[in-house]
């Protein structure tokens, strides 16, 4: 058995604010800022200072709340008004992450079915904004341990490679690819992680290796054009990813270099699984080709800190994510069960 985990904590309530980790400073330093406007969460998740699909949507939720604290109005009708067009501001940060709209769908909800004053509208979307961020982090916990049951059952002791993170700090806590894996540190069926670095904005190199070593947990990083030739050494026992969105068919996006990642596992015969919360899972789209795909500054490609990568007068393109088919996926990890991408209905 190893030592207890550390737990992180992306996003704190705190008296009348939110306090976030900026995860663009990660790993070089650790800082949080202080959140009081609804506009200052938009940018917060534009910029990515606050990212993962479910603690986008949980900033969300409490932007939501932000906003609706700000609406001077008493009148109802024009309370709602004002809302809607904070829940707009909102929705333009990440097009990709469904758990953006889940939760500004979840808020407005609340809001419309709350009776009485425009104050008690106000207190009724500040307590589910915290429900919504304490369900999160015991979602977490119960994907980390039905992740469990689906692993590979030899050797007893598994490297398990991830991309991006999917962790704590893209969560309320505890994480989904990175819970399944603290599952899997935590019950003795872990020897290390592998993490991609995961280009252009390196997350996995970033983020996933900061919080394993928070946690003791061994880890070793690799570029992301190495998974392959791990896997041919034998190194890899099963890939865990995270998830942005997933369609009822089981197709799933996630960040840029996942697709491929899975077509490597496929041809070295090594179970590829996503982990996410079914507040992921888009009923209304059937496949992944209607997943709407961010596309980020190009700057991103071009430059690491001060520094130029390329010569001037290269073009570029920079989807934030891609797509990997159902048919690549071994099974779907979620709080309430793990499944074939085909079943996810099942769990609706």
């Amino acid at each position: 058995m190893t030592s207890s985990l550390t737990q992180v904590y992306p996003i704190i309530w705190q008296d009348d604010h939110v306090l976030l980790i900026d995860q663009t400073r990660l790993p070089k330093e650790y800082t949080r800022i202080e959140i009081s406007r609804y506009e200052d969460m938009a940018r917060a998740i534009k910029t990515m200072i606050v990212r993962g699909a479910p603690a986008i949507g949980i900033a969300a939720a409490y932007g939501i709340y932000l906003g609706a604290r700000d609406i001077q109005s008493v009148d109802r009708q024009e309370f709602f008004t004002q809302l809607e067009a904070v829940a707009d501001v909102l929705r333009r940060t990440r097009p990709t992450a469904v758990n953006l709209f889940w939760a500004i769908d979840q808020m407005l909800k609340t809001a419309q079915e709350t009776n009485g004053s425009v104050e008690q509208v106000q207190q009724a979307l500040l307590e589910r904004a915290k429900a919504i961020h304490a369900e999160d982090i015991e979602t977490c916990k119960l994907i980390g341990d039905t992740g469990l049951n689906v692993l590979p059952t030899s050797p007893q002791k598994l490297n398990i490679l991830t991309h991006c993170n999917a962790g704590a700090l893209a969560t309320g806590g505890y994480g989904t690819a990175l819970g399944v894996i603290r599952s899997a540190w935590r019950e003795g069926r872990l020897e290390r992680v592998y993490a991609d670095e995961t280009r252009p904005r390196l997350q996995g190199a970033k983020l996933t290796t900061w919080e394993c070593v928070q946690d003791n947990i061994p880890v070793t990083l690799i570029a992301d054009n190495m998974a392959a030739h791990c896997m041919k050494q034998g190194l890899i026992h099963a890939v865990i990813v995270g998830a942005d969105r997933i369609t009822a068919n089981g197709d799933t996006a996630n960040k840029i270099g996942t697709y491929s990642l899975a077509l490597v596992a496929k041809a070295h015969n090594i179970p590829f699984f996503v982990a996410a919360p079914l507040s992921t899972v888009d009923f209304k789209l059937e496949t992944g080709t209607e997943i709407p795909i961010e596309e980020r500054d190009v700057s991103e490609l071009y430059e690491v800190g001060n520094t130029r990568l390329c010569p001037t007068g290269v073009e570029f393109y920079n989807p934030a994510f891609d797509v990997t088919p159902a048919e690549l996926i071994a099974a779907i990890i979620t709080e309430k069960g793990a499944v074939k991408p085909g079943e996810l209905r099942t769990l609706k």
